[in-house]
């Protein structure tokens, strides 16, 4: 029978997930070395190879591949098993995996991991930032406890729980301020400033103006709201930020911030969990905690 540990498991995960030897050693926080010992000691163990190697990457071989699938299996259930045993203990303790969208992150975090530390001073957090699809995925394969970002997501496996609505906002050129604020159809026929895709932000701003995601249009595409609102104090064009990221955005752009009179665009912010997560109820009564931090 094959010898090895769950660190191993832990360590081939991570460089397959990766693909390269030096982003894998970063998130592993050891070095390329040791982890490059581990992932050899691990294939010996098996009498096979799990990678092929070259100057640029590495590649799961066929064997690998069937490995990791096994892999993500048992590092779920140990994870879930750890869960247990704190759930049992009736408090929220050890380590806690966060994963927040890039729309949300900025504007919510400072505050939130400050009030998270105040209420569970025994929780060691980890956050992750990126898009949703990602998330997803991490949340699926035991990388990550829960997830902050917009609603609905209609997984039969996760738990929805909505925190609060919040609304768009329009952001024009400062010289544009005073002007009538246009409605959905004359800003489709805008230039409009979106982030790139792969954001569901960019996907709820296309919806409100009607703009097919399919179909060609003179857009910009940003990787963060700061280049957008920038963009447009330089005249590009116009854009749609959430009303959370106002004060931290367009505090030193020339531009102008309004509302909408009516039919006030929004999204509903939620958190989401694994239903099988045995943190559930505790999850439950931090969501609390999100929503008072966010000012709900």
């Amino acid at each position: 029978m094959a010898n090895f540990t769950l660190k191993q498991l832990r360590y081939f995960e991570a460089l397959a997930k990766h693909g390269h030897f030096g982003r894998a050693a970063d998130y592993c926080a050891i070095s390329q070395p040791a982890l490059s010992m581990q992932i050899k000691e691990l294939e010996d163990a098996l009498g096979s190879p799990l990678f092929e190697r070259n100057a640029r990457e590495v590649r799961l071989t066929g064997f690998g591949e069937e490995f990791s699938l096994r892999v993500r299996d048992i590092l779920r259930s140990v994870d879930e098993l750890g869960e247990m045993v704190l759930s049992a203990r009736g408090r929220l303790a050890g380590r806690l995996r966060i994963g927040v969208i890039p729309t949300i992150a900025p504007y919510l975090l400072p505050k939130l991991i400050r009030d998270l530390n105040d209420r569970y001073s025994g929780v060691d957090l980890h956050v992750r930032e990126t898009q949703t699809a990602n998330l997803l995925s991490d949340l699926h394969e035991g990388r990550l406890d829960t997830a902050i970002l917009a609603l609905p997501i209609s997984d039969p496996a996760l738990h929805e729980l909505t925190l609060f609505d919040e609304e768009f906002v329009l952001v024009r050129p400062r010289a544009d301020a005073g002007k009538p604020v246009p409605d959905p159809e004359r800003l489709s026929e805008m230039r409009l400033l979106l982030l790139e895709e792969g954001h569901c932000f960019r996907d709820q701003a296309l919806s409100l103006c009607n703009i097919q995601p399919s179909v060609p249009k003179e857009l910009f595409d940003g990787s963060s709201l700061t280049t957008l609102v920038q963009m447009v104090g330089a005249g590009l064009g116009v854009t749609l930020i959430p009303e959370m990221s106002v004060p931290l955005e367009t505090r030193f752009a020339e531009v102008s911030v309004d509302r909408f009179p009516s039919a006030t665009p929004a999204r509903t912010i939620g958190m989401i969990w694994r239903k099988s997560s045995p943190l559930a109820p505790h999850l439950a009564d931090m969501a609390e905690v999100v929503r008072l931090s966010a000012g709900h």
